[in-house]
């Protein structure tokens, strides 16, 4: 064995845009600390050009992914689960570093990461039951409503909880057919972009989930005022740049989903997956039989 010192690998870290990892077309990085002020790692810092071109590739994946059966976006769902499994310990020290936890503490966080993207993989099919279904009304029709997804969803991550938080509020917009245009975390990027590296090896379609790092204002003012994204989640936005992308989301009438405190340890119900469904409601005229007025 050679006495030599091995130097160490870097890593570089790139934004995840259509199933693939660009640098930022600005060629800009910032650099990423941990709790203690350590450096890290440098991050891309996204441009308007990146979230441009993250709308259009969301845009393309669309069709595809909401078009496929509930029952496969479970499945694939589930594989993402599956890789990050795999991966618990890169997630483990990540998470330690961005949020400052013990390892212990940071063990506890990815594993409720993984089982939260189980929850919701369990979810794909069962939401429609859920919140759709037969209306009784007052003629002789059947009249049905069913959920269906928004369309392209900007998601805004929670700044504190990198890993768990972003799940958290990304895999509820995919499990119900939409595709996400994400800013990570801008002080705890990282974890994000390496969940980028699982999405893409997994059985996610590219262009369902694109993320991107950096000023989370500078990325998130496009985003907000862009035609071609329909709804908006601001969790990660502070109460300032939440009311500015409100207002500018107003203009082609986004769904937006403000900012709360939220208890991501717990269980979070339906109401993140609801917030970015349409119901289309079906009117069908039944039929008569006889003179006894029984109908099919």
């Amino acid at each position: 064995m050679s006495d030599v010192t091995r130097l160490s690998v870097f890593k570089t870290y790139k934004l995840y845009v259509g199933g693939k990892f660009p640098r930022s077309e600005s060629g800009r990085v910032y650099e990423v600390t941990d709790s203690k002020n350590n450096w890290l790692a440098n991050a891309p810092l996204s441009s308007r050009k990146d979230a441009r071109d993250a709308v259009v590739a969301a845009r393309k994946a669309f069709g595809g992914w909401s078009g496929a059966t509930a029952y496969n976006r479970g499945q694939v769902l589930y594989r993402v689960a599956e890789m990050l499994e795999g991966r618990r310990d890169q997630f483990t020290r990540e998470v330690a570093d961005a949020e400052g936890l013990s390892k212990s503490k940071a063990s506890a966080v990815v594993d409720a990461t993984i089982d939260r993207w189980v929850w919701y993989a369990g979810w794909t099919d069962k939401i429609a039951q859920v919140v759709g279904g037969g209306n009784p009304v007052a003629g002789p029709f059947f009249n049905l409503s069913s959920p269906e997804p928004t369309g392209v969803v900007a998601v805004v991550a929670p700044q504190e909880s990198s890993f768990l938080g972003l799940v958290s509020v990304v895999a509820p917009v995919i499990a119900t057919g939409n595709t996400a245009v994400v800013i990570a975390s801008e002080k705890s990027p990282l974890p994000a972009l390496s969940l980028a590296e699982v999405l893409a090896t997994s059985d996610v379609p590219g262009g369902v989930v694109n993320v991107l790092s950096g000023r989370t204002a500078e990325i998130a003012a496009p985003l907000a005022a862009h035609q071609d994204v329909n709804a908006i989640d601001l969790t990660g936005a502070d109460a300032e740049l939440a009311k500015d992308l409100e207002i500018a989301a107003a203009d082609n009438l986004k769904r937006v989903l403000r900012p709360q405190p939220v208890d991501y340890f717990r269980t979070p119900g339906t109401d993140r997956m609801t917030a970015f469904l349409e119901t289309k409601t079906v009117w069908h005229p039944t039929g008569s039989l006889g003179a006894s007025g029984s109908a099919y």
